[in-house]
């Protein structure tokens, strides 16, 4: 099959294409399409399915080009990556951040359950992979429910993991040190406000980014609270951290089970929590998957692999 479609504006085929056509590649390896561009028109060649397809993420690619005036390669993997059902993905509303120049949406229908989720329970366990955005989502609805008022505050904590150097002091005077390992919480925040903002408000204790420890003793009210790479937490860890949910305040506890750092024969709190709290009215747990990574293309083959091979270790022991 055949398609012909015929582009928006030629003066942006560079942005729309990619550099050196990497956005084209994208989809010729992510969907095995043909796509030849000529003068304003680019052709589509191949399965029904995959051309239908195809034809669908370009009209995507150019409407949001217009709209940002910029496309990246993580857009088009996310669009590639996205379910296309109507009824999955159009009830979605971008998340609202302080950035202009951000739209926050979920790509994958796992995403976009997940986001669900948090907004309609005070406290989300959410598991899965690496790259399926479970972090970022989380911040990013922290942040519109600051913006909107809905909360006074935003507590980002993770567990304390052994490291070698530091990154020094946090922006402004504040008064304590960030290891490596809180770097990933301050690339989300800084995604969804720009820097002076950032810094006003970690300076104000409005947002909190510290190691779990520093939970212990507080009860936090108006406030939304998030746990991330809790797989690593032990279950009193994990009842501390549980146990700081003051009223008004949420709480969004993130990992990936299959990448536990504790000791042989200690069992994850993440785990331990989910399986004792789970029916628990207002408590729920959203399981994402490899199919809703929106990394680099690779990031799913690689997830993919190292199951494989877990699971064929597991059978072999078996």
């Amino acid at each position: 099959m055949e398609v012909t479609i015929q582009l928006d504006s030629a003066q942006k085929q560079l942005e729309l294409f990619g550099l050196a056509d990497s956005h084209l590649r994208l989809l010729r390896q992510s969907l095995g399409v043909q796509l030849t561009a000529r003068d304003a028109n680019l052709i589509i060649t191949g399965k029904e399915k995959d051309v239908n397809k195809a034809a669908k993420i370009i009209s995507k690619m150019q409407k949001r080009l217009t709209k940002h005036g910029s496309l990246t390669a993580e857009d088009v993997t996310a669009l590639i990556a996205r379910d296309d059902s109507p009824k999955t993905l159009q009830t979605a509303k971008a998340i609202t951040v302080y950035s202009n120049k951000k739209v926050i949406e979920p790509s994958t229908k796992g995403q976009l359950k997940y986001v669900e989720t948090m907004l309609t329970n005070d406290l989300t366990f959410c598991i899965g992979p690496a790259g399926t955005g479970k972090t970022y989502l989380a911040v990013a609805i922290a942040v519109s429910m600051l913006k909107k008022k809905q909360i006074r505050r935003i507590v980002l904590a993770r567990p304390a993991v052994e490291a070698g150097e530091k990154l020094g002091f946090l922006p402004g005077d504040v008064q304590a040190k960030v290891n490596p390992y809180l770097r990933p919480l301050f690339d989300a925040l800084e995604d969804m406000m720009d820097f002076t903002q950032m810094k006003k408000f970690i300076e104000l204790d409005i947002i909190e980014i510290i190691p779990l420890a520093f939970m212990r003793g507080r009860t936090l009210n108006e406030a939304i609270i998030i746990c991330d790479e809790a797989q690593n937490t032990s279950p009193l860890q994990m009842l501390m951290v549980l146990t700081r949910l003051g009223n008004g305040s949420k709480m969004i506890i993130t990992g990936d089970i299959t990448q536990i750092d504790l000791d042989t024969g200690q069992k994850s709190g993440m785990v331990k929590a989910i399986e004792t709290l789970r029916r628990i009215k207002g408590i729920a747990c959203v399981e994402l998957t490899q199919r809703d990574i929106v990394r680099h293309r690779l990031v799913q083959n690689i997830v993919r692999a190292y199951r494989k091979e877990r699971k064929a270790k597991s059978e072999k022991e078996e």
